[in-house]
């Protein structure tokens, strides 16, 4: 029988998120058998001139879904649909990897508001998240089940 582990907080989570990821995508991999392997989905949005990364969509395709994990645009960017032309490029990726559906959450209403122009229906709300404010879930069908 092997030692009991010691369990401690850590000042440094970017450390152990990799750690986490790792043994979780390992695990997942036993529940979505027959699907093909989960991809991660990165879309940067990059700075005129210095041609740097300032914003952009990062995600993850896995069992079928697309999941928008994160979404920045800069403000000086903003309202130029940039965020709408991210989340197409992200749904057409999707598409042509064989997802049939994509998530996303946010707490910002402005957000919440552009989701659902692009066909985003909420299917979770959690309340006080932060207190006062909640945090919304949204989900969208890209096509037919493969």
């Amino acid at each position: 029988m092997s030692q009991m582990p010691r369990i401690t907080f850590i000042e440094d989570a970017a450390a152990l998120q990799p750690v986490l990821r790792k043994g979780l995508r390992e695990f997942n991999k036993t529940l979505f058998v027959g699907h093909p392997p989960g991809r991660d989905l990165a879309i940067a949005l990059r700075e005129p001139g210095s041609d740097e990364p300032v914003g952009g969509l990062c995600g993850r395709m896995n069992g079928g879904w697309l999941a928008i994990e994160l979404i920045f645009v800069p403000e000086a960017f903003r309202g130029m649909g940039l965020a709408t032309q991210l989340i197409a490029m992200a749904e057409e990726e999707a598409r042509d990897e064989g997802c049939h559906s994509a998530w996303i959450d946010t707490l910002n209403p402005k957000a919440l508001t552009l989701y659902q122009k692009l066909g985003y229906e909420l299917f979770g709300e959690l309340k006080d998240y932060p207190v006062g404010g909640s945090r919304f879930f949204l989900q969208k069908k890209l096509g037919p089940m493969t």
